[in-house]
């Protein structure tokens, strides 16, 4: 009798051990508003932000770059193009899928080979510097040439505590680092938004960013518009970890109910 009863004691420290446990799983897996709220202010009045200064995209090798070229000699403007038909479906959408059709890669020198010029030193150089270039360079060739240059080569990568990570392709000219997280389906339940990482590879460097997304300052930051090639990384609250995906709830409600069963029989 004496062992019975000690046997029954064990099971109910068991069983409230067990209890406590579940209650404790259940509690650490529960998210607080304030870690899923983007851009939070006390104040919910109107409020501006000086635009973040944004220096233009400067090439590098590897680049592609869409090139159009428009003259009084049709016929003449064409050899720079791989056919007629194909800069004309171009240019009625400038896509980034389309214009790859007609680009020319940066190679390892900075240089981008064209008909008739030849080579162009275009590393370092911002779009509106190379259109430039070749319309001058063009003067002696066309009439009257019209240069149209375009960055063909557009991706960010969005990785982490996201619904659908990886690389997406771009049209506009400017992307946002909120635009990035739209294209990948934004971020989870479980990602920390005061803590995301932006990579990026300047002057050679590879730059390791962290980023608030929850304070509205975020708008006159010099990182809230991505670069082509960017890097943007969520990571995970630590309440995943011991929340309710990984949580073992099923074995320690199997248990409880083993525990249970032997309680009722043995009492």
């Amino acid at each position: 009798m004496l062992k019975e009863i000690r046997f029954i004691r064990s099971l109910n420290r068991c069983f409230s051990l067990m209890t406590l446990i579940t209650f404790s799983g259940i509690l650490s897996s529960c998210v607080t508003q304030s870690e899923v709220e983007y851009l939070q202010d006390t104040d919910k009045r109107i409020k501006s932000f000086s635009a973040a200064d944004v220096q233009d995209y400067r090439l590098k090798p590897d680049d592609e770059l869409y090139i159009q070229v428009n003259s009084l000699d049709e016929a003449a403007a064409n050899v720079f193009s791989s056919s007629s038909n194909q800069q004309s479906s171009v240019s009625k959408d400038i896509s980034p899928y389309g214009a790859s059709l007609l680009s020319y890669t940066i190679d390892k020198n900075g240089y981008v080979i064209l008909p008739f010029i030849g080579y162009i030193f275009v590393e370092d150089k911002t779009i509106s510097q190379v259109a430039e270039i070749l319309k001058d360079s063009l003067n002696s060739i066309l009439n009257q040439p019209i240069v149209t240059v375009k960055l063909v080569n557009r991706y960010i990568s969005v990785l982490g505590e996201v619904r659908n990570p990886g690389r997406y392709l771009y049209a506009q000219e400017r992307i946002t680092v909120y635009d990035a997280l739209g294209l990948a389906g934004d971020i989870t339940e479980y990602g920390n938004r005061s803590e995301v990482i932006l990579a990026r590879n300047e002057g050679g460097k590879n730059l390791r960013i962290n980023i608030n997304l929850t304070k509205s300052d975020i708008f006159t930051s010099n990182y809230y518009y991505l670069r082509p090639n960017d890097i943007v990384y969520v990571k995970p609250l630590r309440k995943k970890f011991w929340g309710m995906r990984e949580f073992p709830f099923q074995i320690i409600l199997s248990s409880l109910t083993v525990v249970l069963l032997f309680y009722s029989v043995l009492k």
